[in-house]
């Protein structure tokens, strides 16, 4: 992912400051919720993805849903239409992201089919792994509620 990011963030048609830019990560700059438009990759330092869950009334907890580092990418929803963020990213570390905006990576990406198929196919890659864990995550959490609640002696 990487390989194929930083061949389009030092293309010439793709200038940093107008189609991208890079800076330290701030507290709650992606909370889940917000308007969205941009794809992040992380350069260096290590962020937490949370979520929101609501327990009741006005009891709710942020589970950690996974960790990134470095050559990792959030964001990506974005560019599928999705235009709210799914989920909260916050340093764990001292980190460094790379922002490009989504708008400008699609019509640069139009121009410049093979490194949009390249991102594609790495983004698909990226998203699959993610299903898979998120699948085997949930399949847990759903055992460990039958066993919490004693059902499983009832099947």
């Amino acid at each position: 992912m990487m390989e194929v990011l930083s061949e389009i963030v030092s293309h010439p048609e793709f200038p940093e400051g107008e189609a991208w830019v890079r800076h330290p990560l701030k507290a709650n700059e992606v909370s889940e919720g917000e308007e969205g438009g941009s794809l992040f990759f992380i350069e260096t330092g290590e962020l937490r993805v949370t979520g929101r869950v609501e327990l009741e009334e006005e009891r709710r907890v942020q589970p950690g849903i996974c960790d990134l580092a470095a050559g990792d990418v959030f964001g990506e929803l974005s560019l599928f239409g999705n235009r709210t963020r799914t989920a909260n990213v916050a340093a764990i570390t001292d980190a460094v992201v790379v922002e490009l905006d989504g708008e400008k990576l699609g019509r640069f990406l139009d121009r410049h089919p093979d490194l949009g198929y390249r991102l594609l196919k790495e983004l698909f890659e990226t998203l699959a792994g993610r299903l898979s864990r998120t699948n085997r995550q949930m399949e847990n959490l759903f055992a460990w509620g039958l066993r919490a609640h004693g059902i499983p002696k009832y099947l």
